[in-house]
């Protein structure tokens, strides 16, 4: 579903061995089978969504920072937390924290269409153009407190939070669709645990997954600052 206008991605791209070999080794290697996931993976030029400075260590296992004291997530991560919200091609899906656009345009080949905030308005004009530039037109980027979410679009098949919480948003999970699927990393500042909750009606359950650091989800809702 990553609608792209003929403009996008160049065939000769020379970035795609060091692509697929991110695609095998740490995210096929470390348990992530989705098909669709994992192609995904190989497609999306995360070379593109990081400063020119950083560029040749796109497809290494770690964040890389993007400026504003943020961070494009590990590629690993990226993988795992779109598998882990079971995206399906008529979803509508939340991502709180655009960041660099990066896990955005992962959600945008995937799902029908991707709805994305962002606090700080330079990311977000950045992520934007980035999208833009790559013809995708599935994802709308809005400045934002990420924390309430975005309920002007709601209810979400999906949604994904790109940054370390105290604890689980209330208002996030009220934004979840039956059945819909939320995945956000909450604990302490220095670390935490990717936990996913499931809606069924006015319960929600929750599953724990590994542990992370993530930067802080700064808002109403979550950290001070």
């Amino acid at each position: 579903m990553w609608r792209r206008k003929k403009h996008g991605i160049s065939t000769g791209d020379p970035f795609a061995a060091p692509r697929e070999s991110m695609v095998r080794k740490q995210i096929q290697g470390r348990g992530v089978k989705n098909p669709r996931v994992l192609d995904t993976m190989r497609t999306v030029p995360r070379h593109l969504f990081v400063p020119e400075k950083v560029r040749q260590h796109a497809y290494e296992d770690r964040p890389l920072q993007i400026g504003c004291r943020q961070t494009i997530s590990q590629p690993y991560m990226v993988a795992l937390m779109t598998d882990l919200i079971e995206p399906n091609p008529s979803d509508h899906v939340l991502e709180i924290g655009s960041g660099s656009g990066y896990q955005a345009a992962v959600l945008a080949a995937l799902v029908e269409h991707v709805t994305s905030v962002e606090r700080i308005p330079e990311l977000a004009e950045r992520a934007q153009q980035v999208l833009d530039d790559l013809g995708i037109e599935n994802v709308s980027v809005h400045v934002g407190d990420g924390t309430l979410g975005y309920p002007q679009d709601s209810p979400y098949d999906g949604i994904i939070v790109t940054a370390g919480s105290p604890h689980m948003p209330r208002q996030l999970r009220e934004q979840l669709a039956e059945g819909g699927r939320l995945v956000c990393p909450v604990g302490p500042r220095d670390t935490q645990r990717l936990i996913k909750v499931v809606r069924h009606g006015n319960r929600f359950d929750e599953q724990k997954s590994i542990a992370c650091v993530f930067v802080p989800l700064v808002g109403e809702d979550g950290w001070a600052g």
